[in-house]
């Protein structure tokens, strides 16, 4: 117990460390490979009963340590993690769509974005404005599926895929480059000045008359089933 607190509070203030808040958290975190270095649950009979139900082919014995509690605002799961953020190179992404989310306003939807982006098969989510796409509310928004695929942080879009702006001024939705980078703004402004003059492309996605935007990861949802 003594190592689980105190790793949970060297993670809170460590970069290189990443809190996994919950059973689908750390369910994610493990199907995808991440180095989780404590695990622990308040309810180790309703961990096994979430297992078995949810994700038979993950063995968590000797995996979660039983504890006696885990402070306030623990998860209603009663589950806990702390795992090493993985390297990140905007410059070694694999093929497939790239989404760009431009200086996002709230973690949460950064997070239900991944969650979407790893879904779907994306190649990668890169985030740019000087907000952490790791911080543990974005963890909690992906339910942990930020080991699905490379995320993180840009100053630009990486070089060598044409850039489609998302944007209500532009073409309809239609088929898209497979190696593109799809550049999402926020609800109020959109897209920065600077992406929207170098995007190669700019497609909108059809709306009701009245609607002014959708919620971020839902706009993204949108893009990369079409």
């Amino acid at each position: 117990m003594h190592d689980t607190r105190r790793l949970l509070a060297a993670a809170r203030g460590d970069p290189g460390l990443v809190v996994l808040e919950g059973f689908h958290a750390l369910k994610h975190a493990l199907r995808f490979g991440a180095d989780v270095l404590v695990a622990a649950t308040t309810d180790p009979n309703g961990l096994a009963a979430l297992a078995a139900e949810l994700a038979p082919d993950l063995a968590l014995d000797g995996v979660v340590e039983p504890v006696q509690d885990l402070g306030a605002g623990a998860h209603h799961t009663g589950v806990v993690a702390v795992a090493r953020r993985p390297a990140f190179d905007p410059g070694a992404l694999g093929l497939g769509r790239v989404v760009l989310l431009d200086a996002p306003r709230h973690a949460g939807n950064v997070g239900a974005a991944v969650r979407v982006a790893a879904a779907a098969g994306a190649a990668g989510v890169l985030v740019t404005g000087g907000r952490d796409p790791w911080s543990a509310a974005a963890l909690r928004g992906s339910a942990g599926l930020h080991f699905a695929l490379p995320v993180g942080p840009v100053d630009a879009p990486p070089g060598g895929r044409p850039l489609v702006a998302i944007d209500p001024g532009g073409a309809p939705l239609g088929t898209l480059p497979a190696d593109a980078v799809l550049a999402f703004g926020t609800e109020r402004h959109g897209l920065g000045a600077g992406l929207l003059a170098r995007a190669d492309a700019r497609v909108g996605i059809p709306m009701r008359p009245g609607v002014s935007s959708l919620n971020l990861a839902t706009a993204v949802a949108v893009v990369l089933y079409a």
